[in-house]
């Protein structure tokens, strides 16, 4: 069957996957002379019901990568209400210059279960949502480039391609953060803190949590999960929310130490 539209989805609390997604989506779209349909999966309501794909749709999902996987609270969401029907495909992470890791194999792994044949699959680096001096403004012109490359070429041998193999290991376990020292640290209870004299109280913090965890009376307050997306502070125009928390802090000390050097993106095709 021919391709009758192409179809994005993303879920991109920082905008980095979002761009890689809409420049892939938007080359195959031109490179197939069919619609683009695009939709962000970032509100926890925008998860909650099912997207149904069929053989004539071309689907692109693109997701950043947490701790060398896909994002453990987002991942249940991702596998309900994600369905394929022999559906071509394209993955793609971005991920914040450290590693992928095992993320885009696990997001390979997830869409095939759920019916997606994927042809294509990439890492792209992005600028880390902890800190700009990794990967700081990527992905840039160059890296858009190679999106739009993959894309193209994606397009050129999809129908006769087999299954993309990415690297890694679906069911591995999560990267372990460390600290400066090199010790394991455990920061999952921390949450973004306010300035109140920066914040005005408009409340995008909490329009802008992907898991509805900011309290939109009170916006000092985070009740629900934090999965440390940094939404709400990167995105806060008053730069009025951070992390304090010391053991954060120092794990970011080390990426910054240990990370710095640009990493190059990756990409690999069913043959």
């Amino acid at each position: 069957m021919e391709i009758q539209t192409v179809r994005a989805l993303w879920f991109s609390p920082t905008g980095n996957a979002e761009r890689i997604a809409v420049t892939a989506a938007r080359t195959l779209s031109g490179q197939f002379g069919v619609p683009l349909d695009t939709l962000s999966l970032n509100r926890p309501e925008a998860r909650k019901r099912e997207y149904a794909f069929t053989s004539t749709d071309f689907f692109v999902f693109a997701c950043p990568v947490y701790a060398g996987k896909l994002p453990n609270k987002i991942l249940p969401d991702l596998k309900a209400c994600l369905r394929g029907h022999d559906t071509p495909a394209a993955a793609l992470v971005t991920f914040g210059n450290r590693a992928f890791d095992n993320a885009l194999a696990e997001l390979v792994s997830v869409l095939t279960e759920n019916g997606f044949r994927v042809v294509g699959a990439g890492a792209v680096v992005g600028e880390h949502a902890f800190t700009d001096k990794l990967g700081g403004g990527r992905p840039g012109v160059t890296d858009l480039w190679e999106v739009r490359t993959f894309a193209e070429k994606t397009a050129a041998r999809f129908r006769d391609a087999s299954a993309v193999r990415a690297p890694g290991d679906a069911a591995a376990p999560y990267y372990v953060p460390k600290d400066t020292d090199g010790r394991p640290v455990n920061f999952l209870k921390a949450k973004p803190e306010v300035n109140l004299s920066r914040c005005n109280g408009c409340g995008a913090c909490a329009r802008l949590c992907p898991m509805g965890a900011i309290d939109p009376a009170d916006v000092a307050r985070v009740p629900g999960t934090c999965i440390k997306c940094q939404a709400c502070v990167t995105r806060c125009t008053r730069r009025a929310r951070a992390f304090r928390d010391p053991a954060f802090l120092s794990h970011v000390a080390m990426l910054e130490r240990d990370f710095s050097e640009p990493k190059e993106n990756a990409f690999f095709y069913g043959f």
